[in-house]
């Protein structure tokens, strides 16, 4: 899923795309993302899997 991010635009991940997505980071090579990042992504992605209707932006550029 990560594969589907562009810097230059946004990117949407909806509930069922977000389980890939945090699959996707979690083998990324250490410091690929800092972790700082990670965690906010991953705090982020536990509250679309949580609510309903939600969605996980990236806004690009």
């Amino acid at each position: 899923m990560l594969a589907g991010l562009c810097a230059f635009s946004d990117t949407v991940f909806n509930w069922r795309q977000v389980p890939m997505l945090l699959n996707d980071l979690q083998r990324l090579p250490d410091g690929v993302i800092p972790e700082p990042a990670c965690a906010a992504i991953r705090e982020f992605a536990a509250t679309v899997e949580e609510g309903s209707h939600l969605y996980l932006w990236f806004v690009g550029d």
